[in-house]
């Protein structure tokens, strides 16, 4: 089966991936149902709707769904990771109906430390069903590898998405690497803050909020011609930090002392914690940390909730009184979050 070809209406052309084909969907991942998922991905397909429709408008949406079951106990990480897997099943089958490559050449990847890579997967298949060859490198590639695989081929662009905002350090060494070797970045994904606004601060040529934004952008000329501005110089803050980066880890951790059965998950917690503050003093946004603790708060709340991440925070600004405005944004995201701050101590 192959699907029209990108450049021409479809016969579905105005309708809608509609409600009901969504809960039919989950109720197909619910099941671990692999078959009956690709039927029902592939019966769109044969009803006049694109890859782009089948992928952007019913698995990823499906799989933000899929993450809030996860997320308030509704389905357990095994159910999750079954229903993941099976839109993977999913991607694949529709991947295989894309034609030859008639466009230019990108590379996508995920960034160093995201090991969910569904979102990179559909962006691949619907940038490669509008015609261009396409190379998945995979989850978490490291900018070395990265680099010297770009040396090597010589795409025209790079794709590179990012989850997970406490990543956005390791992303800018991506983009850093790929600039250096003048090959031009497309950022995508929540990492990069809402609208995209922390991807052209490390330095990305341009930011999509969806696959369909992707094949969009690549088509501009001006997108495949220049990297884009360089992005503005690190101050003498954040390269203290970062380096300070295990210090502080260490610090925290042996300020909150978690039990030895949380001791792992806790210190976890905590690293990201301290990224997503190098991250925000990188890209100069107080938003950053706020949010990424509000969402720590409820992470850390079985393991001591508030009261854990106070002293967490607070650990955090006596070691950096050096630094004022990074303590101030420690102060403001404390602030900020949301719940009973009670005693730090």
């Amino acid at each position: 089966m192959t699907s029209p070809p990108p450049d021409r209406p479809t016969p579905a052309a105005g309708r809608r991936i509609g409600p009901d084909t969504l809960a039919a969907y989950l109720d197909r991942l619910d099941a671990a149902d692999r078959a009956g998922a690709v039927a029902l991905a592939r019966g769109l397909l044969a009803d006049g709707f694109s890859v782009a429709d089948v992928l952007v408008d019913l698995v990823a949406v499906a799989q933000r769904e899929v993450g809030r079951r996860w997320l308030t106990g509704t389905w357990s990480i095994a159910q999750e990771h079954a229903a993941t897997h099976v839109s993977e099943q999913v991607v694949d089958a529709l991947g295989a109906t894309a034609g030859p490559p008639r466009r230019g050449h990108v590379v996508m990847a995920c960034v160093e430390g995201e090991w969910h890579a569904l979102a990179a997967r559909i962006v691949t298949e619907v940038v490669r069903a509008a015609g261009w060859r396409v190379t998945f490198l995979g989850a978490s590639v490291p900018a070395r590898h990265l680099v010297s695989y770009l040396h090597q081929t010589g795409p025209d662009a790079v794709l590179l998405s990012c989850v997970q905002p406490n990543r956005l350090v390791r992303a800018a060494r991506m983009v850093e690497a790929s600039r250096a070797a003048g090959v031009p970045v497309l950022a995508g994904g929540p990492g990069f803050g809402p609208d995209g606004r922390w991807a052209t601060a490390i330095g990305a040529a341009g930011w999509g909020a969806s696959a369909r934004d992707a094949v969009e952008l690549l088509e501009r000329p001006l997108f495949a011609a220049h990297t884009g501005a360089p992005p503005p110089p690190p101050d003498d803050a954040y390269v203290a930090v970062l380096h300070r980066r295990r210090e502080l880890v260490r610090l925290a951790l042996a300020a909150v002392d978690p039990p030895p059965e949380s001791a792992e998950d806790v210190a976890a917690g905590i690293a990201h914690l301290v990224d997503a503050l190098i991250a925000a003093v990188r890209v100069d946004d107080d938003r950053l940390l706020r949010d990424f603790v509000g969402w720590q708060e409820e992470a850390l709340t079985s393991r001591g909730g508030r009261a854990l991440l106070d002293r967490v925070l607070d650990t955090l600004e006596r070691a950096l009184t050096e630094h004022p405005r990074v303590v101030a944004r420690l102060r403001a995201a404390r602030e900020a979050a949301p719940g009973d701050p009670g005693p730090a101590g």
